[in-house]
């Protein structure tokens, strides 16, 4: 256990950011499994910039690598440019 005031703060919040990026990555994922399971083109056009929005947003937040954001973002596009 921790012996400092502040190592038991820093617990106390560490424990707040690991939920609140735990919930940023699910609700990504989630959006990211909709617009690949999307199949009217208008819909997946008009969802496919919010999705690169929050995969840019956990790209810089470091809760995802940078190169694994490009990678799904690219895969994305792709997708869209398919239907």
């Amino acid at each position: 256990m921790a012996n400092h005031k502040s190592a038991l703060k820093r617990i106390r919040r560490n424990e707040a950011v690991r939920l609140r990026n735990r919930y940023q990555h699910k609700t990504t994922r989630n959006a990211i499994k909709k617009l690949r399971g999307e199949e009217n083109k208008e819909d997946a056009v008009k969802m496919y910039p919010e999705v690169v929005s929050m995969i840019d947003r956990l790209a810089k937040r470091n809760i995802i690598h940078t190169n694994k954001a490009a990678n799904l973002k690219s895969k994305l596009a792709k997708h869209v440019a398919a239907l």
